[in-house]
């Protein structure tokens, strides 16, 4: 008598099938948003997820301008770069990130929680964020996504 053996599912990259989602950012706060945006990039929230492959979806971010932020965050949450010479330390608020350049905020947010490895610059990639309420990803029919 032969008996049956139990096959393990394991997801290829043929089996992904990639969505786009718009999500508008006005009113939202800013931490929890990002967390909730990378559920959808890095794919978690699928069933077929798995961890060594890219199984995210393309996310489109509009009127991230409008983001709150609770707290003293504004002036507390300090930006840091460097340039590699002596005395270029940069420092910028967010207040600053926030008026001069809103999406990067959001951008900043997002990608602390990445994977720090090739996958996650690979999954950062489908991101995509605008400072007002318009994009040029009509063409991909993006459903809405309300986090």
């Amino acid at each position: 008598m032969r008996s049956k053996r139990q096959m393990t599912y394991t997801t290829s990259a043929n089996d992904i099938e990639r969505k786009w989602y718009v999500v508008d950012a006005e009113g939202q706060t800013l931490g929890r948003l990002a967390s909730k945006i990378v559920l959808y990039l890095t794919g978690k929230t699928k069933p077929i997820y798995s961890p060594n492959l890219d199984c995210g979806d393309f996310i489109v971010v509009i009127n991230c301008e409008k983001i709150r932020v609770t707290g003293k965050k504004l002036d507390d949450k300090i930006y840091y770069r460097y340039s590699g010479f002596m005395g270029g330390l940069k420092r910028t608020t967010l207040r600053d990130l926030l008026k001069n350049h809103p999406d990067r905020a959001l951008r900043f947010a997002i990608h602390g929680m990445m994977q720090k490895q090739a996958l996650g610059h690979q999954t950062i990639k489908k991101l995509k964020i605008y400072a007002g309420s318009e994009h040029p990803h009509e063409a991909q029919k993006p459903e809405p996504l309300t986090v």
